[in-house]
């Protein structure tokens, strides 16, 4: 157990729930879920183990994806968040860029609670709704982004996010890269004539979803970007 952790819930529980909160430390439980938020683009996003602990990494592609879009389109463009989670993707671009019509859809009830909740604690107005990827679209967009479950069945992570977090939003199947394939290829029915797809990943996929982009979209700009720590951790597949 590190110190900094302790500190963490110091400075962030109750002192009447501090006992409780180093026990659950004790027993693997992640700080965050123990504090019940995180700081996430400089906003409160709540969590439980319904939804997965927002990463720095997502907060690159919230930048990234923001500069996209003042250079390529408009400030008033319709985004389609699939698999939102704690709904902190959806929320960051629209605190930052709120002439943003923003659809966040996730499959999971439990996790949609989550992030309806955390819409409204941030005042932001999104539109929520359960689906199974496109199931239950019937609109077209600018924007898709997503950061889809993507670990592979067979890889190895760490205990204190497999006994911890939603394997729902972790694991699928191919090798990680099923959502990739069933976004890209249905994506085109819900999507206007310029547009943008934004995609993290699993650090190891670049080329397959690289391959994956060209050939349903043989003539887009398909750009890899690399996180913080130079592993290629975006995909940007632009159709303008």
């Amino acid at each position: 157990m590190k110190m900094n952790e302790i500190e963490y819930l110091k400075k962030y529980l109750p002192s009447d729930k501090l006992e409780d909160g180093i026990k659950r430390l004790n027993n693997g439980e992640p700080v965050q879920y123990i504090v019940g938020n995180v700081d996430f683009y400089g906003y409160k996003i709540n969590v439980n183990k319904n939804v997965l602990i927002p990463r720095f990494e997502t907060e690159e592609l919230i930048f990234k994806t923001i500069n996209l879009i003042k250079k390529n389109l408009n400030k008033n463009i319709k985004v389609l968040d699939i698999g939102t989670g704690s709904g902190c993707i959806s929320i960051a671009l629209k605190k930052e860029i709120s002439g943003l019509d923003i659809t966040a859809v996730d499959i999971s009830e439990d996790a949609l609670l989550v992030a309806k909740n955390n819409a409204l604690e941030n005042n932001c107005e999104i539109n929520f709704i359960k689906s199974d990827l496109f199931n239950n679209i019937d609109d077209k967009y600018d924007l898709i982004i997503s950061n889809p479950p993507y670990i592979s069945y067979d890889e190895h992570i760490m205990d204190i996010v497999k006994k911890n977090e939603p394997h729902l939003a972790l694991y699928a199947k191919n090798n990680g890269l099923y959502f990739y394939e069933e976004i890209i290829k249905n994506s085109s029915n819900y999507l206007n004539d310029k547009n943008i797809i934004a995609f993290e990943i699993g650090y190891l996929q670049a080329n397959e979803i690289k391959k994956m982009s060209h050939k349903y979209y043989p003539n887009a700009n398909i750009i890899i970007e690399k996180d913080m720590q130079e592993k290629d951790r975006f995909v940007f597949i632009i159709n303008l």
